[in-house]
């Protein structure tokens, strides 16, 4: 049977008269790997995201990560909403690491968020395609803010409507009466005319027979009945009773321990180890001696841990023990006066720089960041019976499959991968990250029982993949009249999203280029990418662009956005809801920042004051957003204050340095945190425009950084370049504010 992104085969669940749909390939494999996975001796069909059993119940299977994001909880919302069922009858699974779950609709999800469109009749061929690229990428990734705007708009609630539409369906032949008499509510079709009613569990048989629309009709806003509704977060109950399972939680019978030393320089080798004390200890078993690392294998961590601490162990030197932060940013500005690859080029920025009225420059840095995420990285691994099992939190289960099986050259179908909740990812759980993934599985590759190696918080922090350090320059341009007539910043490395160094404002001449300038440190996503960088880098140098034009910094920006209504739309919320520069204390001052990032714009007011120790007080922040639409609004509001804590805590205090070679912060006490004691009081606007749906997970962390920052300079007026804000000791003077 052919079908496209928005075709179903029906067929009866294991337990007997169930119901079964998912998303299909034109291809029979993909049947009989459903079959196989699911259906024992049943007749035949396919499943993946969406089961109604008998007994009324509906599973929806989550081809995502929860850590933290209400993922197990949104795109069941949508699925369910569509399907008018009962939410107290819906069940979460994640979905297993199989090539059956592999998530092709993220491809066409990034796809048409690049501007690239399909047309209908070419749906099932691109739907093919994009499900068989999906299992040779592995891919089933939580990450870019996708989940509920690409796997939810354009899967789940697809899902549940297609599902609506087959009972409706199978009511009417089972009742005799025209379809258009019938409705559904809460896990039921009813017949009004004649009172009667079938629960979704006594049609499933019967909807199996019926071939789903190719387009189900989806609802509108107005008829959502669980979308745009706070629904509690499933999985926090178990978080607050801690019942809930994460990595490091696993615990199996027989099992090792392993604690690992990897070479401090990125990039040296093993150059030697002394185990024979190590050996000796009591409970260590073996000294295992990888190419770049040495572990210590024991019944138990503390044992593992202290023997390894105590051995004797070497590494090679190299060409980069001499790498420094100083060195890198001296690379990072020659590269700068070198030749530049182009980003954007809009009019003639050169020709209005030469015949501006006045130029204004300025060149701001970042440091590298690490991820700090709260559960120390760690992974188990057993390998028996030419099987391999896994235990781990992950960003990406059927990644991470894959690149077990890749390691120890096995079949990827021998590799079971068990999901756990992660305790805190921001990119750092990804299957581009897998430091500690290829160590467990090289050290349990030695052994016939499970293995769980743990890495330290040192580990952790001075081994991980970090948000690269950068540098960018700019100049602008203003006429006469005060009018900015040319945007130039140059800057290093262009990573992902692409769009993270495009200004948002209406600047007729823009000139934006990079040079590429690579460092040992080796790097990896980190909340927001890019847009964490640029957007402090903009921002900042756009209130250094209004007050150079003695202009207020809030309506500097929204003269300059008028062709961007939803952007000036979500500043104004925010300085409304902020109340800006109106009946401010003594000694605080208002910041404000802007940014568009995966498919949302936030705005953010922070109110900030300096202490008499010459620190940053940040006593509130407005966060006004602009998703498209609130899914669930509790998660709206709790993404949105995760987001700007996170980026405070990168603002305030973020600042990976490197020192010969080597990373020299070690734990939270020299990578500090905002704490509970000095977070501020965090007030979230949704804006509900109604355009298409946005991130959720990252868009509120890139402007904080430079909303605060603009409010030192009011309070101070030291501009602030450079993060983070620790290294500097600011005084309070009294400033005239435009």
């Amino acid at each position: 049977m052919k079908m496209n992104r928005r075709r179903f085969l029906l067929g009866t669940t294991v337990v007997g008269g169930g119901l079964l749909l998912g998303y299909a390939t034109t291809r029979p494999s993909k049947h009989q790997l459903a079959n196989a996975a699911l259906a024992g001796n049943e007749p035949p069909f396919l499943t993946t995201w969406l089961r109604i059993a008998p007994d009324n119940t509906v599973t929806v299977i989550v081809p995502h990560s929860e850590m933290g994001q209400g993922v197990l909880t949104a795109l069941p919302m949508m699925a369910a909403d569509e399907l008018d069922a009962d939410w107290d009858l819906v069940n979460v699974e994640q979905a297993p690491a199989t090539d059956l779950f592999a998530n092709g609709v993220l491809i066409k999800g990034f796809a048409t968020s690049l501007g690239v469109s399909i047309p209908r009749f070419l749906d099932g061929m691109a739907t093919s395609a994009t499900m068989k690229v999906a299992e040779i990428m592995n891919m089933q990734i939580t990450g870019g803010s996708s989940s509920v705007r690409f796997t939810g708009e354009q899967g789940m609630r697809v899902a549940g409507a297609a599902a609506r539409e087959m009972l409706v369906k199978a009511a009417a032949a089972r009742l005799g009466v025209p379809e258009a008499e019938l409705t559904t509510r809460l896990s039921h079709v009813h017949h009004a005319a004649t009172s009667r009613s079938l629960t979704y569990g006594e049609l499933a048989s019967d909807a199996a027979l019926f071939e789903p629309a190719a387009y189900p009709v989806l609802k509108q806003p107005a008829q959502f009945t669980l979308m745009g509704k706070p629904i509690p977060r499933i999985d926090i109950p178990a978080k607050v009773d801690g019942t809930a399972a994460y990595g490091i939680d696993a615990r199996l019978p027989g099992m090792l321990y392993a604690a690992v030393k990897t070479a401090p320089v990125f990039g040296s080798k093993l150059a030697s180890v002394d185990s024979t004390a190590a050996l000796q200890r009591r409970g260590v078993l073996r000294v295992v001696e990888m190419e770049d690392a040495v572990a210590v294998v024991a019944d138990s961590y503390w044992r593992a841990k202290q023997a390894l601490d105590a051995m004797p162990v070497s590494f090679a030197s190299s060409a980069n023990d001499a790498v420094s932060t100083q060195t890198i940013y001296a690379q990072y500005d020659q590269a700068l006066q070198g030749e530049l690859s182009e980003d954007v080029e809009a009019g003639d920025t050169a020709a209005a720089i030469v015949g501006a009225a006045s130029v204004v420059e300025a060149t701001y840095r970042v440091p590298f960041l690490a991820h700090a995420a709260m559960e120390p990285m760690n992974c188990t691994v057993h390998f028996h019976e030419g099987r391999c099992d896994v235990w781990t939190g992950t960003q990406d289960n059927l990644g991470i499959r894959g690149r077990v099986a890749s390691i120890a050259d096995m079949d990827e179908n021998a590799v079971t991968v068990h999901a756990f909740y992660l305790g805190g990812g921001f990119g750092r759980r990804l299957p581009t990250s897998t430091n500690t993934i290829d160590q467990a599985t090289r050290i349990a590759m030695l052994f016939d029982v499970p293995v769980k190696t743990v890495w330290s918080r040192e580990d952790d922090m001075q081994q991980d993949y970090y948000r690269p350090a950068v540098t960018s320059r700019f100049r602008a341009a203003f006429d006469a009249s005060g009018n900015v007539t040319a945007w130039e910043n140059h800057y290093i490395g262009k990573n992902e999203p692409a769009e993270a160094a495009h200004t948002p404002y209406s600047i007729a001449n823009q000139s934006i280029a990079y040079a590429e300038s690579p460092t040992h440190v080796p790097f990896g996503a980190w909340r927001s990418v890019a847009h964490s960088q640029h957007t402090f880098f903009m921002e900042s140098f756009v209130d250094e662009l209004a007050h150079q034009a003695q202009q207020n910094p809030y309506q500097f920006r929204l003269n300059m956005l008028a062709d961007k209504p939803r952007h000036a739309a979500v500043l104004r919320a925010a300085a409304d809801r902020a109340g800006w520069e109106r009946n401010l204390p003594a000694g605080h001052a208002q910041g404000i920042a802007l940014q568009e990032s995966f498919g949302s714009i936030v705005a953010q007011v922070a109110e900030v004051s300096i202490t008499e120790s010459g620190e940053v007080k940040v006593h509130r922040v407005t966060c006004a957003i602009d998703c498209g639409r609130a899914v669930n609004p509790d998660t709206v509001r709790s993404q949105a204050e995760s987001g700007v804590i996170f980026g405070l805590t990168a603002a305030l205090y973020g600042e990976i340095t490197i020192d010969k070679g080597a990373v020299v912060q070690r734990n939270f006490n020299d990578y500090e945190m905002v704490r509970l004691q000095d977070s501020p009081e965090i007030d979230v606007v949704t804006i509900e425009s109604g355009a298409a749906l946005g991130g959720l997970g990252e868009p509120a962390t890139p402007p904080i950084a430079a909303a605060v920052a603009n409010a030192v300079y009011i309070l101070t007026g030291q501009r602030v370049r450079e993060l983070p804000m620790k290294n500097y000791r600011f005084t309070a003077v009294p400033t005239e504010r435009v």
